[in-house]
C-alpha cells in the first residue's frame, strides 16, 4: 500500500509538471498572446513594449520564461498581477479559496447523504410509485439550472419573505468566514450549499440506483440470499459497497472540480468571493498571472482528488485490494 501511494504522488507530481507547462504555453507562448502588450495597453508606443518586454523577461527563451514564472509563483511567491501593478497573485487565491472550501465541503455532504438516500431508496422500492416519485424529483433536480434556481432563493429568502419569521434569519449576499463565528457562517452558506446540492443529489441518486440494481443480479447476492441474511444486511453490506465504486469515483471528480472553480456560477450569485468568481474576473481582464495561478491550484484538487479515489477503491472493495 505505502508503495502504491508513493506511486500515485510521483505520478501526481508529473501530471502537475505537464499541466503546469501547457498552461505556461497557451497563455505566454501562443501566436498572438503577447503580454506586454497587454501590459502596456492600447496604442502603446513601440518602445513602451519593448522595454516592459524587457522588465518582465518576456524577451528571454520560454523554458527561462517558464522556469522565472514557476520560481515567482511556488518558490518566491511575488508573482504580480499584469492589471493590478502591484497586487501579489497568491494572497488572491490564498483569499479566495476558504470561500470556495466552505461552499463545496457543506454542499458535498449535503449531496452525498442525499444521493445516498435516494439511490437506496429507490433501489429498494424499484418499479414502485416511491420509486418513479424519486426518480422524477432527481430529473427535476439535474434540469434546474444552478444560477436560476439560485435567483428564486434569492428573490425568496432575501426580498419576497425576507421580514417573515421563515428567512428573517438569512444575512445578506455574501461570505461569512469563520473567524465571525460559526453562526454566522452558517447562516451564509447554508442556502448556497442548498442550491449547489440539489443538481448532485439528482445525478448521484440516479446513478446510485441503477448500480444497486445491476449489483443485485450478481451471483454473490443470490448467495447472501441463500444464507437467509436479512434484506437491510444484503443492501448495507453487500450491495451498497460494492456499488460505491462509481459513487465515489463521480465525487472525487466533481469535488476537486468544484473546489477548482467549477462552482463560479454559485458563488456569482451569491456574492461569494470564492476561486471561480476570481478565475472569471482574471479571464475578463485578461490577468495572465491570476489565470496561471488559478488553474494550476484548479488542476491539483483535480489530480489528488483522482489519487485519493484511486486510494479509496482498494479499501471499499476486496477485489481491487487482490
Amino acid at each position: 500500500m505505502f508503495a502504491t501511494v508513493i506511486q500515485r504522488l510521483v505520478q501526481m507530481a508529473f501530471v502537475m509538471f505537464g499541466i503546469s507547462v501547457l498552461v505556461f504555453l497557451i497563455f505566454f507562448a501562443t501566436p498572438g498572446s503577447d503580454p506586454a502588450a497587454r501590459i502596456a495597453g492600447r496604442n502603446a508606443a513601440p518602445e513602451t513594449v519593448a522595454q516592459i518586454r524587457h522588465e518582465f523577461g518576456f524577451d528571454r527563451s520560454l523554458p527561462v520564461q517558464y522556469g522565472v514564472m514557476m520560481k515567482r509563483l511556488f518558490i518566491t511567491r511575488d508573482l504580480t498581477s499584469f492589471v493590478n501593478r502591484g497586487q501579489k497573485v497568491i494572497p488572491q487565491v490564498l483569499d479566495a479559496v476558504p470561500a470556495t472550501l466552505s461552499l463545496v465541503t457543506g454542499a458535498a455532504i449535503l449531496w452525498v447523504l442525499g444521493g445516498l438516500l435516494v439511490g437506496v431508496a429507490a433501489a429498494a422500492t424499484r418499479d414502485t410509485l416511491a420509486d418513479r416519485g424519486l426518480m422524477i424529483l432527481s430529473l427535476i433536480g439535474i434540469s434546474i439550472p444552478v444560477f436560476w434556481l439560485g435567483e428564486v432563493m434569492n428573490l425568496i429568502s432575501q426580498s419576497r419573505f425576507h421580514d417573515t419569521w421563515l428567512f428573517s434569519w438569512v444575512p445578506k449576499l455574501g461570505y461569512a468566514p469563520l473567524s465571525s463565528g460559526i453562526g454566522a457562517w452558517f447562516k451564509a452558506l447554508v442556502i448556497p450549499w442548498l442550491t449547489l446540492a440539489v443538481l448532485y443529489i439528482g445525478i448521484y441518486g440516479r446513478i446510485l440506483r441503477a448500480s444497486l440494481i445491476e449489483v443485485y443480479s450478481e451471483d454473490f447476492i443470490r448467495t447472501a440470499r441463500a444464507k437467509g441474511l436479512s434484506r437491510s444486511r444484503i443492501m448495507l453490506r453487500h450491495a451498497l459497497r460494492t456499488s460505491l465504486l462509481s459513487f465515489v469515483t463521480m465525487f472525487g471528480l466533481d469535488f476537486g472540480a468544484l473546489v477548482g472553480g467549477a462552482a463560479l456560477l454559485t458563488e456569482v450569485v451569491f456574492g461569494i468571493n470564492g476561486v471561480g468568481r476570481l478565475t472569471f474576473q482574471a479571464l475578463q481582464n485578461l490577468d495572465l498571472p491570476v489565470i496561471l495561478a488559478t488553474v494550476i491550484y484548479a488542476s491539483f484538487f483535480v489530480v489528488a482528488a483522482n489519487a485519493i479515489v484511486d486510494m479509496l477503491y482498494a479499501v471499499i472493495d476486496p477485489r481491487v485490494r487482490a
